[in-house]
C-alpha cells in the first residue's frame, strides 16, 4: 500500500492523480447534493410550503456542523497528508486519534447546547407560529439527536482521504446519502409513515449512523494497511497536534460560521416575505448545492496532493496540481451557471409546482447561479491555504467573504431591490474575492518555488 500512495502522490500524471481523487470526493458530493434534495422533494410532494420551509430553516444549523466537520476533519487531514509527504507516520496517527475523538465529543456538545437552548435558536433561525412544528421535528432528528454521528461520518471521510484512500471515503459517504434517499418517501409521504418534515429528518438521522458504522468498520478492516487510528490510548493533546490541527481547523470552522451567520440572515430577510419565498429560497439553494459541491469536492479531492508536495518540496507538482484543478474547475461551473441562468423554472419546478414559489425560486435561482465561476476560484484558493497550513488567509477570506461582503450586501441590496437584491449579494463578495485568490495564490508559488518550504 505505501508503494501504491508513493506512486499517487509523486508519480502519476497530475490529471491522472486528480481523477483519482477528486472524481470520486466529486461523485460522494454530488450524491450528497442528491441526499439533501431528497429531503426537499419528498417534503414538497406534500404540497405544503410550510413543510419545505422548516427543512429550510433548519438549514442554518446543519450547515453549523461543517464548523465542527471543518475543525476536526480539514485540520487533521490536513496535518495527516503534510505528516505523510515527510515519511512522519507516528504524527499521521496520532493527528487522526485526535480528529475522531474530538469530533464524538463535540458532536454530543452541540446536540446538548441546540437541546437545552432549543427555544432562542428557533426564533433566531426565523421560525414563526406556521413554521414552528415542522420545523421543531425536522431539528429534533437532525440535530437534538443526530448532530454526532452527522458530524462523524464526515469527519472520518476526511481522515481516510488524507492518504489518498479517495474511493473508500466516497463509498462510506454515498451509502449513506443512498440510503437516505430510500428512506425519505417511506417516513414522510401519507402512504408511508406520513411524518412530513420530520419524517425527513429520521430518515437523515439513521442515514448518519449507518454511514458511520461502514468507516468503522472499514478501519477496523484495514487495520495493519493504514495510518488512520481510533484507538483512544494514543489520544495525545500534545501542544504540536493541537496547535497543528486548529491552526488549519479553526479558520476552516470560522468560515462555516459565518457562512451560518450569512444563511440566517437571507432567510430571516425571506421570511418576511412569506412562507412560499422562504421555501423559494430553499429549493433554489439546494439546486445551486450541485454545482457549489462539484467545486467543494474537486477542492477538497486534490487537497491531499497538494499537501503530500508541499511538505515533500516538489512546488513544481504542487502548482501544477492547483493550476490544472483551476480551469477544470472554472469550465465546469461556467457551463453549469448558463444552464440554471437559461433554464430555472424548470429545475425549481422539479420540486414544487406552485406557481408563486416556482417565480419566486427561478428569480433566486438565476442570481445565485451568476457568482459560480467566481465562487470556484475560491473555494479552490482557500483549499490551497488549508493544504499547506496556511489557516490564516482562509481565516481573512472567510471575514472578507461574509462580514465586509456579502452580509452588507445583503443589507444593502435588499433595500435597494426588495427581495430580489437578495439574490446578488453572492456574486458582489464571489467577484472581489475571486482577484484576491489569483493574488495569493500567485504569491503563494513564489514563495514556495523560490524557498522550497518544507512544513
Amino acid at each position: 500500500m505505501g508503494e501504491d500512495r508513493t506512486e499517487l502522490f509523486e508519480r502519476k500524471p497530475i490529471p491522472g492523480a486528480v481523477a483519482q481523487l477528486a472524481v470520486p470526493t466529486i461523485l460522494s458530493s454530488l450524491v450528497m447534493v442528491l441526499y439533501n434534495m431528497a429531503d426537499t422533494f419528498f417534503v414538497g410532494m406534500l404540497g405544503d410550503p410550510v413543510q419545505n420551509a422548516g427543512v429550510t430553516l433548519v438549514a442554518p444549523v446543519m450547515l453549523a456542523f461543517n464548523a465542527v466537520n471543518n475543525l476536526f476533519g480539514v485540520g487533521s487531514s490536513s496535518m495527516m497528508s503534510r505528516a505523510l509527504g515527510r515519511k512522519d507516520y507516528d504524527m499521521v496517527a496520532r493527528s487522526s486519534v485526535f480528529g475522531f475523538w474530538c469530533s464524538i465529543i463535540s458532536g454530543l456538545a452541540f446536540s446538548l447546547l441546540c437541546t437545552v437552548f432549543l427555544g432562542p435558536l428557533l426564533a433566531m433561525l426565523g421560525a414563526d407560529e406556521s413554521t414552528l412544528e415542522a420545523t421543531k421535528g425536522y431539528m429534533f432528528w437532525t440535530v437534538n439527536v443526530g448532530a454526532m454521528p452527522s458530524i462523524l461520518n464526515v469527519v472520518m471521510a476526511y481522515l481516510v482521504r488524507s492518504e489518498g484512500a479517495a474511493m473508500h471515503a466516497s463509498i462510506g459517504t454515498m451509502s449513506g446519502c443512498i440510503l437516505n434517499m430510500i428512506l425519505d418517501p417511506i417516513f414522510i409521504l401519507p402512504w408511508g409513515f406520513g411524518m412530513g418534515a420530520a419524517g425527513a429528518g429520521l430518515a437523515t438521522f439513521i442515514s448518519n449512523c449507518v454511514a458511520c458504522l461502514y468507516f468503522l468498520i472499514l478501519v477496523c478492516a484495514r487495520r495493519g494497511r493504514t495510518y488512520v487510528c481510533l484507538d483512544i490510548r494514543r489520544l495525545s493533546f500534545e501542544r504540536r497536534i493541537v496547535k497543528g490541527v486548529c491552526a488549519v481547523g479553526i479558520p476552516a470552522s470560522i468560515q462555516n460560521l459565518l457562512n451560518v451567520t450569512g444563511m440566517t440572515i437571507l432567510n430571516n430577510f425571506a421570511s418576511g416575505y412569506g412562507a412560499s419565498v422562504v421555501a423559494a429560497v430553499g429549493i433554489a439553494q439546494k439546486i445551486n448545492q450541485v454545482p457549489y459541491n462539484i467545486s467543494n469536492g474537486l477542492s477538497q479531492g486534490v487537497m491531499p496532493l497538494v499537501s503530500y508536495n508541499y511538505a515533500s518540496g516538489n512546488a513544481r507538482r504542487m502548482k501544477g496540481t492547483v493550476m490544472f484543478t483551476g480551469k477544470l474547475a472554472v469550465s465546469a461551473l461556467t457551463l453549469l451557471a448558463i444552464l440554471f441562468i437559461a433554464f430555472p423554472s424548470a429545475f425549481i419546478a422539479t420540486f414544487m409546482k406552485d406557481p408563486e414559489v416556482v417565480e419566486y425560486g427561478a428569480a433566486f435561482l438565476r442570481g445565485f447561479s451568476t457568482a459560480l465561476p467566481f465562487h470556484c476560484i475560491d473555494f479552490l484558493a482557500v483549499a490551497v491555504f488549508q493544504a499547506t497550513g496556511m489557516g490564516h488567509y482562509s481565516l481573512v477570506f472567510a471575514i472578507l467573504r461574509k462580514i465586509i461582503l456579502e452580509i452588507p450586501a445583503l443589507i444593502i441590496l435588499n433595500m435597494v431591490f426588495p427581495l430580489y437584491g437578495l439574490a446578488y449579494a453572492q456574486l458582489v463578495a464571489e467577484s472581489i474575492l475571486a482577484v484576491a485568490a489569483v493574488i495569493m495564490l500567485r504569491k503563494i508559488f513564489r514563495r514556495v518555488e523560490k524557498y522550497n518550504l518544507q512544513d
